[in-house]
């Protein structure tokens, strides 16, 4: 008995840090959010940060990171990484502006088009991974140079505007992405990420395929045993992660107005920040989705408030580089405890 009241402190401990590494992006994103409160400049009475227009832009902005950060989120759930979304971003944003303004084939079947080119990206990494035994960051690695090297050979190497279709461009109906908000106030971009993460998060949760993820990132060689298709599984999650950095590919072209090569730099440093810092973890097997979008929308809130205050941007890179190493601390101490 008395042994059993002398442990207590140490469960509590272990308890209160494993809560801690599990909701960390959730914590975050709070902690962030009263700090740019309070640190945010107020002009005319009205707090610049709590403003609803500047909250809406800041969901519009992570918009892009969240969707490919949910793909990301699959990835490392099995244990690999992409390194490549960044440059699948430039080359599905250029495809897209490039099919809008020339062939005119509509909004659809460019969209269709644009997440079979990304899917094709992502099966192409995931394929050659497993067939050869290559780590997957070295596939990415090569897919990343090879992905923005197509782009600049296909489409020229410069930016493709979309112009109105009165000029020759785009069709107008596409400003929607742009212009809409749901009741008035949530962009479509936004609202398309969160749709997005809820079939991703019930997928991971009730369907076969979300247990096979799980279990071939906690433990390949038994999920084998158990009869999971341990390599079919990671095929398809790049499969998937291509399919979602497309999507954010064309919200990106439609929302920029344009489509260039040269797009999408950095893009898979902040995804794996926002999967990292919403409490995945980078050997696999633990983590959400809910986590990785929260994580995506404290960075978004993070570059917001130095915006506010004129921070120069260098400081945002220093940021999410010293968020990254602080949530892999805290899963090594709970991993510890």
């Amino acid at each position: 008995m008395s042994s059993n009241i002398l442990a207590l402190p140490a469960f509590r401990k272990q308890v209160l840090l494993h809560t801690a590494v599990r909701f960390q992006g959730f914590l975050g994103l709070l902690i962030v959010f009263l700090l740019g409160v309070a640190l945010a400049p107020v002009k005319d009475e009205t707090n610049l940060f709590l403003d609803v227009t500047n909250q809406m832009n800041i969901l519009r902005y992570v918009a892009e990171t969240g969707i490919i950060a949910i793909g990301m989120t699959l990835v490392i759930l099995v244990g690999e990484i992409d390194l490549s979304v960044g440059a699948v971003l430039a080359f599905g944003a250029t495809l897209t502006a490039y099919l809008l303004t020339t062939t005119q084939i509509g909004t659809v079947l460019t969209l269709i088009m644009v997440l079979v080119s990304g899917a094709a990206f992502g099966f192409v990494n995931g394929a050659v991974s497993s067939a050869f035994r290559i780590p997957s960051f070295v596939v990415t690695l090569a897919m990343m140079s090879f992905a923005r090297g197509l782009a600049r050979l296909v489409f020229g190497g410069v930016a493709i505007p979309l112009l109105a279709i009165s000029q020759g461009g785009a069709a107008p109906e596409n400003a929607f992405f742009v212009n809409l908000r749901l009741g008035g106030v949530l962009p479509v971009p936004a609202l398309l990420m969160f749709g997005v993460a809820i079939v991703a998060s019930l997928a991971l949760r009730y369907t076969p395929f979300g247990r096979h993820v799980y279990a071939v990132g906690g433990n390949p060689v038994a999920a084998h045993l158990s009869g999971v298709r341990v390599e079919f599984t990671k095929v398809l999650v790049f499969a998937l992660c291509g399919v979602l950095t497309a999507l954010a590919a064309f919200v990106h072209a439609i929302q920029l107005n344009q489509g260039a090569p040269n797009d999408g730099f950095a893009y898979e440093l902040n995804a794996i920040a926002a999967v990292v810092i919403g409490g995945t973890s980078l050997q696999g097997g633990i983590g959400t989705v809910a986590g990785a979008v929260a994580g995506a929308w404290m960075l978004g809130m993070i570059d917001n408030i130095l915006n506010l205050n004129n921070v120069q941007a260098d400081v945002q890179l220093l940021i999410k580089g010293a968020l990254i190493v602080v949530a892999v601390a805290l899963q090594r101490l709970q991993r510890r405890a």
